[in-house]
């Protein structure tokens, strides 16, 4: 960590990011510690007024920053990537604090970001477009790309350093300018740490604003005139509604949504590893990810001896406080989603599924669930839980598993355990996702491969190294000739 501290530092206090801190014109919010309700600070609400001069400013640094050179953009961000691990420690320990992550989550957190970052500047060092064919002679054609201009970023609390800057960095990094909505409960850990570090990296006043608020400001964002792209990361209903309204604007819009994802155990799977992976896939930050394994899919045969080795490692889980403590597991995000948790688990039971382990909560810790015999049409099955419950179905044969697994309109992520790869990967074949893991769990995060859903999960935009160039620019035809050919007009 630097000497100069970056979290501690006051400036934020009660502002937004717009062109330098200043007040916000929607008065303030307190920022408060998920584990113990302790407020941490206060952070300024940005009002449809803001959001509009905002945008207005993006609009205009915008034009210099898209002629600057791509390597050079990309120099800001190698500098981001590296101010990042030099103060990962602070950073880190506000992720735990406002997201209620256990400390390794958050450290994981942080080092993935300067990754991601870091793989994002080389993007302005690439080709910016191709020669193409032309079937004219003395004809020369170009195919460039070109910055989309302001881009609307709207992410979400969970993990909110690591999902904004998946997007904040190759937006930047291709010539646009960002407004980012950081989620009103992560506001400074998903969004003026950005500021922050942005400002130490030297990016030029106008081209990036930080605009927490709800849904008024996310709103505002949305339908402002000058935003040509909007990318959110989020629930499917909210994405729903993102998605109307941008695309009646006829503007670009990508959308990373929630996901009902299956974990796929056959009966050739070893089970010590099997329940160890399955674990980890719905208990890691409390379950709430979009990749989590909500639903195990597990062949009859070895069923019972699953459901039991996972429940064990469910049984040995301490929750508690992460800033207190070393824990497994933190606090959920809020009193209203502990209770959609309690919600599903109880009509999940009086449905007539078992409870192996769990169900119960103090508070805001939600002890680790299990529960089996799990059919289509309960709430467990049906439903994305977002908390640490693993929801246990049977299957007889491959066929079945594959039934189930794509028996949701969702389809981001899948897992698929089994000592045979041939029908392992013809399960994966025929399932109705973005992602796939043969022979691990679903939360896996990385910046080479595409991450992104169908179905209601997304619409088919992805992050990664092979789809961030197009994601964040168009595509621009240019034609050239020495001179203008005569028409027959």
């Amino acid at each position: 960590m630097t000497e100069t501290s970056l979290v501690s530092a006051d400036v934020w206090t009660g502002k937004i990011y717009s062109s330098g801190w200043r007040e916000p014109g929607a008065g303030t919010d307190e920022v408060i510690e998920k584990a113990t309700g302790e407020r941490l600070d206060d952070v300024g609400i940005a009002s449809a007024e803001d959001v509009a001069r905002a945008a207005a400013a993006a609009r205009e640094a915008q034009i210099d920053w898209a002629a600057t050179p791509g390597p050079v953009r990309g120099d800001v961000l190698r500098k981001f990537s590296q101010l990042v691990l030099e103060h990962a420690d602070e950073i880190a320990e506000r992720i735990v604090r406002e997201t209620g992550s256990i400390a390794p989550k958050g450290q994981w957190e942080v080092h993935m970001t300067s990754r991601e970052v870091l793989e994002a500047a080389a993007l302005g060092s690439q080709p910016a477009g191709i020669l193409a064919a032309s079937a004219e002679v003395g004809r020369q054609s170009v195919a460039r790309r070109i910055p989309i201009g302001v881009v609307g970023i709207i992410t979400p609390w969970n993990s909110p350093f690591l999902l904004g800057a998946r997007a904040i960095a190759p937006a930047l990094v291709m010539g646009n300018a960002v407004l980012l909505k950081p989620d009103p409960q992560t506001p400074i850990c998903g969004g003026a740490i950005f500021a922050r570090l942005l400002e130490e990296a030297g990016l030029p006043d106008g081209l990036f604003h930080v605009l927490p608020g709800g849904v008024e400001t996310g709103e505002a964002l949305v339908k402002d005139p000058l935003t040509d792209m909007i990318s959110f990361t989020g629930s499917t209903r909210a994405g729903r509604q993102i998605g109307a309204v941008a695309g009646g604007m006829l503007k670009r819009v990508s959308l990373e949504l929630g996901g009902n994802n299956p974990f796929i155990v056959r009966e050739d799977a070893d089970l010590d590893t099997a329940s160890s992976a399955g674990a980890w896939g719905s208990f890691f930050h409390q379950g709430q990810i979009c990749l989590t394994a909500g639903r195990h899919l597990v062949h009859e045969s070895i069923a019972d001896q699953y459901a039991e080795a996972l429940a064990t490692r469910a049984r040995a889980l301490v929750v508690g406080n992460p800033h207190a403590g070393e824990v497994h597991l933190g606090p959920i995000v809020n009193e209203r989603q502990a209770t959609n948790v309690d919600r599903i688990v109880a009509e999940t039971l009086d449905a007539g599924a078992t409870l192996v382990t769990g169900g119960s909560r103090r508070g805001l810790f939600y002890e680790p669930t299990v529960i089996t015999g799990v059919r289509p049409g309960m709430a467990a099955f049906d439903e994305e839980i977002f908390g640490p419950v693993a929801a246990i179905t049977t299957f007889g044969d491959d066929e079945e598993a594959i039934r189930l697994a794509n028996d949701t309109a969702y389809g981001l992520v899948a897992s698929v355990i089994s000592a045979d790869l041939t029908r392992a990967q013809h399960i994966a074949d025929h399932l109705h996702v973005g992602i796939v893991h043969i022979n691990d769990q679903p939360v896996l995060h990385e910046v080479y491969g595409p991450i992104g859903g169908v179905g209601v999960s997304g619409n088919g935009f992805n992050h990664s190294t092979l789809t961030n160039a197009d994601q964040f620019t168009e595509w621009q035809w240019v034609t050239t000739r020495t001179e203008v050919p005569r028409y027959p007009f």
